[in-house]
């Protein structure tokens, strides 16, 4: 583990310190032979180092932390991660993608950070719980179409233009990629729960069909708007809540034995986002947009649904009788993507609502 530092519990740094700290992390990143220069000391990290160090201090210490030192672990860690997908650009960008040091830096974040998380919950009580089945099937129930929340509603009847573009630039850092997790978790033995993982992401990827990929729908969304459909083209304006979503994704997907837990959030993902999107398409028509500016959310609100049902039935219930010891594990996956994603949820729209505020302040 990289040193700890001593400081002081409450004091935090500017959010000028956090991203300097993060340009020097990218110049890291881009260093051929990373590892190599480090141990030769080349190459020095040690302010970055300090500054990784105060953060996860000041993020993790209580139950919210400082925004701004979440922002930059997160940053941090989704641009650790990113080097495990292929974005067909310079090969060069991959060169340490097997970085010892990147790995401990990764493991570093995810070990407090998890911790963190973990402690929002009450995991020892979902040990407890007598039939797992009834309580995914009760949790489905609840969660498959409730009633709009106070943001829900805000979408539907009162975001503007400038709210609905800020929301879609947001959103497609993960729309533009989407289910590159999942694809992750298909390697190895074949059985009926994989053939329908696999049936799933089949779906997700257009039948090997570029234009009926889901993250093609996305791509045509933004260039309906005027906007940019490079991946990643709008990552400063990522809250630092949705990039968590992002990197606990890849956290469950790269470690075989949070298999159980990742197909319980991906149960509450793919039954969740037809209501979700459902006001986001409301919006989108009052607001006067044509179909293919809000087809990926058409989209999902017909396929998620029955996805939804295949991940209850086909893959989650049958998990439970054949990991019984274990299927406590699918409850708390589920739930800690929902709390996961009422968070996310709330800072995307208080972005939504700034950007609004801030486009009303401008006109006066």
């Amino acid at each position: 583990m990289i040193p700890s530092i001593e400081a002081k519990p409450k004091s935090q740094l500017l959010p000028t310190e956090y991203d300097r700290a993060e340009q020097q992390f990218i110049q890291l990143l881009e260093t051929e032979d990373l590892d190599k220069k480090l141990a030769a000391q080349i190459v020095n990290a040690s302010e970055f180092e300090k500054v990784l160090n105060k953060a996860i201090e000041v993020a993790y210490a209580g139950t919210s932390g400082d925004d701004s030192a979440h922002r930059f672990l997160q940053r941090v860690l989704y641009r650790i991660n990113r080097l495990k997908l292929f974005w067909y650009d310079d090969l060069r960008h991959y060169t340490n993608e097997r970085s010892l040091y990147l790995r401990t830096v990764r493991d570093q974040i995810e070990e407090a950070w998890q911790e963190w998380e973990a402690a929002q919950l009450n995991v020892a009580a979902y040990q407890g719980i007598d039939d797992i089945g009834q309580a995914l099937r009760d949790r489905f129930a609840a969660d498959v179409d409730p009633a709009p929340s106070a943001d829900g509603l805000f979408y539907r009847d009162r975001v503007t233009e400038i709210g609905y573009r800020r929301l879609v630039a947001i959103a497609s850092l993960d729309g533009l990629v989407e289910a590159s997790q999942l694809s992750r978790t298909l390697g190895g033995v074949g059985n009926e729960v994989h053939a329908v993982l696999t049936r799933l992401l089949i779906e997700e990827y257009g039948g090997g069909r570029l234009s009926r990929k889901h993250s093609s729908h996305f791509t045509t969304m933004l260039e309906e708007l005027g906007m940019l459909s490079r991946p990643e083209a709008y990552f400063d304006l990522v809250p630092w809540q949705l990039l968590a979503i992002v990197n606990h994704s890849f956290l469950l997907t790269e470690r075989k034995r949070y298999f159980l837990r990742y197909i319980g959030g991906l149960l509450y993902g793919e039954l969740s986002v037809p209501a979700t999107f459902r006001n986001y398409q409301a919006a989108g028509e009052r607001l006067g947009f044509s179909a293919a500016a809000m087809s990926y959310w058409n989209l999902h609100i017909k396929v998620d649904e029955l996805h939804g049902r295949w991940m209850l039935d086909d893959v989650a219930i049958p998990l439970v009788a054949l990991y019984p010891a274990d299927a406590w594990e699918l409850v708390f996956g589920y739930d800690q993507q929902r709390l996961l994603s009422d968070r996310a949820g709330t800072a995307v729209a208080q972005a939504v609502r700034e950007a609004q505020q801030t486009a009303l302040k401008a006109d006066n």
